[in-house]
Protein backbone atom coordinates (compact mmCIF):
# COMPACT_ATOMS: atom_id res chain seq x y z
CA UNK A 1 0.00 0.00 0.00
CA UNK A 2 1.10 3.32 -1.35
CA UNK A 3 -0.03 6.95 -0.68
CA UNK A 4 -1.58 6.07 -4.61
CA UNK A 5 -3.33 3.43 -2.92
CA UNK A 6 -4.82 5.21 -0.46
CA UNK A 7 -6.19 7.68 -2.78
CA UNK A 8 -8.09 5.23 -5.16
CA UNK A 9 -9.32 3.63 -2.00
CA UNK A 10 -10.65 7.29 -1.06
CA UNK A 11 -12.04 8.31 -3.89
CA UNK A 12 -13.62 4.82 -4.43
CA UNK A 13 -15.30 5.21 -1.11
CA UNK A 14 -17.35 8.38 -1.97
CA UNK A 15 -18.39 7.24 -5.54
CA UNK A 16 -17.69 3.45 -6.40
CA UNK A 17 -19.25 4.28 -9.80
CA UNK A 18 -16.98 6.51 -10.92
CA UNK A 19 -15.07 6.58 -14.46
CA UNK A 20 -11.63 4.86 -14.78
CA UNK A 21 -11.09 7.83 -16.85
CA UNK A 22 -12.21 10.83 -14.08
CA UNK A 23 -10.21 8.42 -11.27
CA UNK A 24 -7.02 8.00 -13.13
CA UNK A 25 -7.08 12.47 -13.23
CA UNK A 26 -8.27 12.26 -9.75
CA UNK A 27 -5.53 9.67 -8.13
CA UNK A 28 -2.69 10.74 -11.13
CA UNK A 29 -2.15 7.06 -13.03
CA UNK A 30 -3.18 6.60 -16.30
CA UNK A 31 -6.74 3.84 -17.25
CA UNK A 32 -4.32 0.85 -17.51
CA UNK A 33 -2.49 0.69 -14.26
CA UNK A 34 -4.90 2.12 -12.47
CA UNK A 35 -7.23 -0.54 -12.93
CA UNK A 36 -4.38 -3.12 -12.42
CA UNK A 37 -3.96 -1.45 -8.84
CA UNK A 38 -7.76 -1.45 -8.47
CA UNK A 39 -8.12 -5.79 -9.25
CA UNK A 40 -4.66 -6.12 -6.66
CA UNK A 41 -6.42 -3.70 -4.66
CA UNK A 42 -9.53 -6.39 -4.45
CA UNK A 43 -7.82 -9.21 -4.50
CA UNK A 44 -6.38 -8.55 -1.56
CA UNK A 45 -8.82 -7.72 0.49
CA UNK A 46 -8.84 -3.67 1.04
CA UNK A 47 -11.68 -3.78 -1.24
CA UNK A 48 -14.56 -6.11 -0.28
CA UNK A 49 -17.53 -5.17 -2.47
CA UNK A 50 -19.07 -2.27 -4.05
CA UNK A 51 -22.52 -1.30 -2.78
CA UNK A 52 -25.68 1.22 -3.79
CA UNK A 53 -26.51 3.59 -1.29
CA UNK A 54 -30.39 3.46 -0.68
CA UNK A 55 -32.56 6.18 -0.20
CA UNK A 56 -34.38 4.86 2.79
CA UNK A 57 -36.99 7.82 2.94
CA UNK A 58 -37.97 6.72 -0.54
CA UNK A 59 -38.41 2.88 0.62
CA UNK A 60 -40.18 3.70 3.66
CA UNK A 61 -37.57 2.29 5.74
CA UNK A 62 -36.25 5.63 7.37
CA UNK A 63 -36.88 4.68 11.02
CA UNK A 64 -33.85 4.16 12.81
CA UNK A 65 -33.39 2.35 16.58
CA UNK A 66 -29.89 1.64 17.94
CA UNK A 67 -30.34 -0.78 20.60
CA UNK A 68 -27.94 -1.77 23.47
CA UNK A 69 -27.95 -5.54 24.47
CA UNK A 70 -26.55 -6.89 27.51
CA UNK A 71 -26.16 -10.99 27.20
CA UNK A 72 -26.65 -12.74 30.18
CA UNK A 73 -24.00 -15.06 29.18
CA UNK A 74 -20.36 -13.69 27.57
CA UNK A 75 -18.90 -16.79 27.55
CA UNK A 76 -17.46 -17.83 23.75
CA UNK A 77 -20.45 -20.31 22.72
CA UNK A 78 -22.70 -17.63 23.90
CA UNK A 79 -21.62 -15.22 21.81
CA UNK A 80 -21.17 -17.64 18.95
CA UNK A 81 -24.71 -18.18 19.27
CA UNK A 82 -26.05 -14.65 19.36
CA UNK A 83 -23.81 -13.65 16.46
CA UNK A 84 -25.13 -16.63 14.62
CA UNK A 85 -28.75 -15.57 15.30
CA UNK A 86 -28.68 -11.37 15.02
CA UNK A 87 -26.70 -11.86 11.49
CA UNK A 88 -30.49 -13.51 10.05
CA UNK A 89 -32.41 -10.50 10.85
CA UNK A 90 -32.92 -8.43 7.99
CA UNK A 91 -33.64 -5.51 10.23
CA UNK A 92 -30.37 -5.29 11.87
CA UNK A 93 -28.49 -3.61 9.65
CA UNK A 94 -25.48 -3.24 11.84
CA UNK A 95 -23.82 -4.97 14.97
CA UNK A 96 -20.89 -4.73 17.33
CA UNK A 97 -19.58 -6.57 20.01
CA UNK A 98 -19.04 -3.38 22.46
CA UNK A 99 -16.28 -3.36 25.17
CA UNK A 100 -17.99 -1.16 27.78
CA UNK A 101 -21.34 -1.74 30.39
CA UNK A 102 -23.53 -3.56 27.59
CA UNK A 103 -22.17 -6.09 24.85
CA UNK A 104 -23.49 -5.44 21.87
CA UNK A 105 -25.08 -2.48 19.74
CA UNK A 106 -27.38 -2.84 17.11
CA UNK A 107 -28.32 -0.53 14.26
CA UNK A 108 -32.01 -1.49 13.05
CA UNK A 109 -33.92 -0.21 10.36
CA UNK A 110 -37.58 -0.59 10.08
CA UNK A 111 -40.25 1.33 8.45
CA UNK A 112 -41.94 3.24 11.85
CA UNK A 113 -42.16 3.31 15.60
CA UNK A 114 -44.72 0.28 15.97
CA UNK A 115 -42.94 -2.35 13.48
CA UNK A 116 -39.81 -1.77 15.26
CA UNK A 117 -41.71 -2.12 18.88
CA UNK A 118 -42.87 -5.72 17.32
CA UNK A 119 -39.30 -6.36 15.94
CA UNK A 120 -38.09 -5.80 19.61
CA UNK A 121 -40.24 -8.23 21.11
CA UNK A 122 -40.84 -10.97 19.00
CA UNK A 123 -36.46 -10.99 17.12
CA UNK A 124 -34.71 -8.80 19.07
CA UNK A 125 -35.48 -9.68 22.92
CA UNK A 126 -35.63 -13.44 21.59
CA UNK A 127 -32.29 -13.60 20.50
CA UNK A 128 -30.10 -16.07 22.36
CA UNK A 129 -28.67 -14.94 25.79
CA UNK A 130 -30.15 -11.57 25.79
CA UNK A 131 -30.67 -10.56 29.13
CA UNK A 132 -31.67 -7.00 28.61
CA UNK A 133 -32.05 -4.18 25.80
CA UNK A 134 -32.05 -0.54 25.64
CA UNK A 135 -33.24 1.46 22.67
CA UNK A 136 -32.04 4.65 21.29
CA UNK A 137 -34.26 6.22 18.37
CA UNK A 138 -32.39 8.30 15.94
CA UNK A 139 -33.96 11.92 15.30
CA UNK A 140 -31.66 12.72 12.14
CA UNK A 141 -29.24 11.01 10.28
CA UNK A 142 -26.24 14.12 10.07
CA UNK A 143 -23.56 11.53 8.30
CA UNK A 144 -23.21 7.87 7.05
Amino acid sequence: MDAIDFKILDQLSHDSKTTLKKLSEQVGLSPSPLQARIKKLEKEGYIRGYAAQLNYTKLGQDHIAFVQVTLSDTRANALTAFNSAVRALKSVEQCHMIAGSFDYLLKVRTNNIRNYRTELAENISSLPHVASTSTFVSMETVQE
